[in-house]
């Protein structure tokens, strides 16, 4: 994409990041300039943003909590060396559960809260931009729309915010003979949230939309662009919510979370909004965080 001039690989398994920055570097003659290799922690230094995608698949019979807790102690094997190496630079999180993830990060690293934060619902906000889209036969880049809350079961859809051209959803339906009935809406909403599972099902992992997402919120750091995204931040005091990280919109620039945006939410928006935390700190404070 040409947004970065240097990108490190690291993994444990040492001949896979060089076998990945071999392929990539193949592709720099048709692409952008970027030196690309597979490196050590201690490579990173200097580095603007350190994303870790570092974490293991849930196996069949295994609790989310006991994902959380082999992930969450493979974060304590990595960031120490991370912010050793790189003390002013931004880690993202981007390993699942990531919302669980970005509040341990935040905690092992000791960092400000606007210099450690998650991909969230980037990915779950795009799933519905698009579904949208399609249901309202626009470009999905036409359509605005936000999944806040866990990037997981309880995420919330803003159905009272989303709108095309500045048009609330029912007004664009009455106006264009669409159907805004719930069960429609509904649909979409469940479709956005189990894209996943349908997708792991099939190919066994998703790729491609979260690798776009990712450089979404790299372009945003690097140019310094103040983007609104849905990112996984350090929550204090939205709507009485705090000590808990998960996704609202946020303005993104080169100091990381530069702020986070106050939505006007409708009761059960907030409701949702509640429940997502709860859950969210409970299995923080099951992991011990």
């Amino acid at each position: 994409s040409g947004l970065a001039t240097e990108i490190v690989l690291i993994d444990a398994n040492h001949s896979r990041a060089e076998g990945e920055a071999m392929d990539l570097n193949h592709a720099v003659p048709l692409s952008q300039s970027t030196r690309i290799w597979a490196g050590s922690l201690a490579d990173t230094a200097g580095a603007l943003l350190t994303v870790i995608t570092a974490g293991s698949a849930q196996k069949p019979g295994e609790t989310r909590l006991d994902l959380a807790g082999r992930n969450v102690n493979i974060l304590r094997s990595i960031i120490p060396d991370v912010v050793k190496f790189n003390p002013h630079g931004i880690i993202l999180v981007a390993a699942n559960p990531v919302d669980i993830l970005t509040y341990a990060a935040l905690k092992i690293s000791g960092l400000p809260s606007n210099q450690v934060f998650g991909s969230g619902t980037i990915l779950d906000t795009a799933r519905f931009r698009y579904l949208l889209s399609q249901h309202f036969g626009v470009d999905p880049r036409s359509v605005h729309g936000y999944i806040i809350g866990e990037h997981g079961d309880s995420e919330v859809p803003v159905w009272s915010l989303a709108n095309i051209a500045g048009m609330r959803l029912p007004v664009f339906c009455q106006q264009n003979n669409l159907s805004c009935q719930d069960q429609v809406l509904a649909e979409i909403f469940h479709q956005t949230r189990d894209a996943a599972y349908e997708i792991i099902q099939r190919k066994g992992a998703t790729y491609y939309a979260i690798a776009v997402g990712l450089t979404k919120i790299a372009e945003a750091i690097i140019r310094d662009q103040n983007t609104v995204l849905s990112v996984s931040s350090l929550i204090d005091d939205y709507y009485g919510i705090g000590d808990v990280c998960f996704s609202l919109p946020s303005v993104v620039d080169r100091g990381g979370v530069e702020r986070i945006l106050k939505l006007e939410l409708s009761d059960s928006e907030l409701a949702g909004l509640q429940k997502s935390a709860s859950l969210l700190r409970q299995l923080n404070r099951d992991l011990g965080l």
